[in-house]
């Protein structure tokens, strides 16, 4: 059970309902728990990440070598074809990205939910991702990898940086995407998480439990 003190208890005290704080832990809890759930449904569908809003763009250096590939046989479609891949590959790996979450969320402890509660919009997913994001990172990352490879990403983007790397008079370029897939898949979980904690703070009839409700109603 969460600890506080009474200093505490007395901050979230409704109109006559007192929030306890195991209550407070909890609330907050469930909110980042459902804000997951939606992400990771949305995000792991087919089309979740590929044509949505959420869509992993290649980093900017891409377009030097897609411009110089697009004349070789087999490269006429290269930047397409990579987006569809590493798009593909992310939905994949999205499916695996709750249980991580999940198993950060249980870490907060009763004074960070009395600050997210009386935060912004986004607070407990500031806090979530500001707190956690390396060491969600460094267990996302392999199973990226996986699904990268699991779609055949990596060894097509190698290919053509590969052969881009063979045009003399070239900056030679990494052929490594996992790190930048990584960050805009986790980036893409992470703002739809905060679209449903902005909408459980800002909408009552998002707020689905009687926890919810007497949790939030602290700060209407």
């Amino acid at each position: 059970m969460l600890s506080c003190d009474p200093a505490d208890i007395q901050r979230v005290l409704d109109t006559g309902t007192a929030l306890s704080a195991e209550e407070a832990g909890r609330g907050l809890k469930e909110a980042l728990d459902f804000g997951v759930d939606e992400a990771v449904t949305f995000l792991s569908a087919e089309d979740g990440y590929y044509k949505s809003i959420y869509q992993i763009l290649m980093p900017e250096d891409v377009q030097k070598v897609t411009d110089k590939l697009k004349v070789l046989p087999g490269f006429t479609n290269v930047e397409t074809e990579i987006v569809r891949r590493v798009n593909r590959a992310a939905e994949d790996a999205a499916k695996s990205a709750g249980p991580i979450f999940l198993d950060a969320i249980k870490k907060i402890t009763f004074q960070d939910a009395m600050d997210i509660l009386k935060g912004q919009n986004n607070a407990a997913t500031v806090y979530l991702e500001r707190n956690t994001n390396q060491a969600l990172r460094a267990e996302f990352n392999p199973i990226i990898v996986n699904s990268l490879n699991k779609f055949g990403a990596l060894d097509y983007w190698a290919d053509a940086v590969n052969s881009y790397n063979k045009i003399p008079f070239i900056t030679k370029l990494n052929p490594d995407l996992s790190d930048h897939v990584t960050t805009q898949a986790m980036d893409g979980l992470f703002a739809l998480i905060a679209v449903k904690e902005e909408g459980i703070r800002s909408d009552v009839s998002q707020r689905t439990t009687s926890l919810l409700r007497k949790v939030f109603a602290q700060q209407d």
